[in-house]
């Protein structure tokens, strides 16, 4: 097993050098690579990502910003991986809980593991972002008839085969909700690993907005309804961690 870490980036150059060597200190049970993309980044991430040398890591970079979705269609066309998980470059996800995410994976027990973050006062960006949060995912489980805590969340690992013939098309943050939706049509339930998240502020570089929730519960809809074929007819296994 190969392990493909995607990290989209966009202007990220306060966290990324941190990020990055919190994501090669950490002891996996695998082989891992690291997929950088500098998704159109104008605050001297990209020389930062110039001077990273390290054979574990490869860097991509798009001429101009095209959204987190469009970054991670282009890592994961780049990835070698067996299996991937995405990143964020932001500090709000500890890449410490990556290796808790394989552990389900390596014994046996799923195929697509979601890490569920737990909202409190201290780590929640603010009360309408976890209630929107929470509204989505509801969204989902009854559009799906089934039971997930985070549909949003970032730590989501799959095989990276699966990945690709999801054939995901938002080129934005509505990649979240089009990968789940698609895999829950699928017939895919993820089976759920505890993660620690701390979000950060506008300040900080929060870019998610009320907007993106909208397009979720559409992107959602719209493929209940089949109005998106893409990544229909994919099927898991009979295993633990399908409902």
């Amino acid at each position: 097993m190969k392990l493909s870490i995607l990290v989209p980036v966009y202007n990220e150059v306060a966290t990324f050098d941190l990020v990055r060597k919190r994501i090669l200190d950490v002891d996996y049970p695998c082989d891992v690579e690291v997929v950088v993309v500098d998704d159109g980044s104008t605050d001297g991430t990209a020389d930062l990502l110039a001077a990273v040398d390290d054979p574990r890591v490869v860097v991509h970079h798009h001429d101009v910003n095209r959204g987190k979705g469009a970054a991670i269609a282009t890592a994961a066309r780049i990835a070698s991986g067996t299996h991937l998980t995405i990143c964020d470059a932001d500090l709000e996800y500890d890449p410490d809980d990556i290796p808790s995410l394989l552990r389900p994976v390596l014994d046996g027990d799923a195929e697509v593991v979601y890490g569920t973050r737990t909202f409190s006062s201290h780590t929640s960006f603010s009360f309408w972002f976890v209630l929107g949060n929470r509204a989505v995912t509801t969204f989902a489980n009854v559009l799906f008839n089934c039971y997930i805590r985070d549909l949003e969340t970032c730590f989501k690992l799959m095989p990276l085969d699966l990945y690709r013939r999801l054939g995901v098309r938002s080129a934005g943050f509505g990649m979240e909700a089009e990968v789940t939706g698609k895999l829950l049509r699928a017939g895919y339930r993820p089976y759920e690993v505890p993660i620690s998240y701390t979000a950060r502020s506008r300040a900080e570089g929060k870019k998610l907005t009320w907007r993106d929730g909208v397009e979720a519960l559409w992107i959602l809809l719209r493929i209940r309804a089949g109005l998106d074929r893409t990544g229909k007819g994919q099927t898991s296994p009979d295993r633990a961690g399908r409902a």
